[in-house]
């Protein structure tokens, strides 16, 4: 699945803004095993890493945007972050932070796709991104819900170069769109959208909205620490068949996120 090979067009980064930044750290160190490295506090600036196993997983920042939701960010690797938003543009999407250099790190760039779905790309630098992925405690596979299919398909497999094969999901519950990087196999599938009506986008009020998949060794222990730390379950833990058991989790937050405990492959 996802790699940290970091293909053009693959997750290479998340980061987490939170109201309280403490309070987050707390919950995720409880539900998914992570220790918290703080980079600084002041009244500009508060965050830092997640690690697990002393690899960094994810970023953690304090929510300073005026009427945001607690939510993931999730960033795609790419060649050239000006020529991406030059993409994004055409394509009609929204730069909601223009290309910014981060030190030699890299470069990067947050955007909302037509519909209001929101996510990030980093150009890299000297840092490729996370340390981990496809572990248990790491970041495992990303995933939109949206209120249309076929213009979040035209949007980002034009401004990102994704291939799309779709499949229906068992008991009529509508059709999954996988997504994989350009000039890759399909076994390095990445993710996957599914269109569902604005009204059951609840937590964005309609908006279209990515979140990450965990990959936890035991679901059910997961989504109890998930609740006993204060957050809530909005589905399962259930068994979706071929892909494993999972739970659509909000942390203290509301910010969403799945536990997935993969089927043995």
């Amino acid at each position: 699945m996802i790699t940290n090979d970091f293909a053009p067009g693959s997750p290479c980064w998340l980061d987490l803004g939170a109201p309280d930044v403490r309070e987050a750290a707390a919950f995720y160190g409880s539900v998914l095993g992570w220790d918290y490295e703080s980079m600084g506090e002041s009244e500009d600036m508060e965050g830092g890493m997640f690690r697990k196993d002393g690899k960094i997983v994810a970023g953690l920042g304090k929510l300073t945007e005026e009427g945001a939701r607690s939510a993931w960010m999730i960033y795609y690797g790419v060649e050239d972050a000006d020529a991406t938003t030059r993409a994004v543009e055409r394509a009609g999407g929204t730069v909601r932070v223009a290309p910014t250099d981060l030190d030699e790190w890299g470069r990067m760039a947050q955007y909302s796709d037509p519909l209001g779905g929101q996510f990030a790309v980093w150009q890299p630098g000297t840092d490729k991104g996370v340390e981990l992925v496809d572990q248990p405690g790491s970041l495992s596979w990303t995933e939109l819900y949206t209120s249309d299919a076929t213009a979040a398909k035209e949007f980002y497999g034009g401004v990102l170069g994704w291939r799309f094969s779709d499949m229906e999901l068992p008991g009529g519950g509508g059709t999954y769109s996988i997504i994989t990087p350009a000039g890759l196999p399909e076994e390095r599938m990445h993710g996957g959208l599914m269109e569902m009506p604005a009204e059951n986008l609840g937590l964005t009020h309609g908006r279209p909205y990515w979140h990450p998949v965990f990959n936890v060794t035991d679901c059910d222990a997961a989504v109890a620490r998930v609740t006993g730390n204060g957050g809530s379950v909005q589905m399962g833990p259930e068994d979706a068949e071929g892909v494993g058991r999972m739970a659509v989790c909000l942390d203290r937050s509301g910010a969403d996120f799945v536990l997935l405990t993969p089927v043995p492959g």
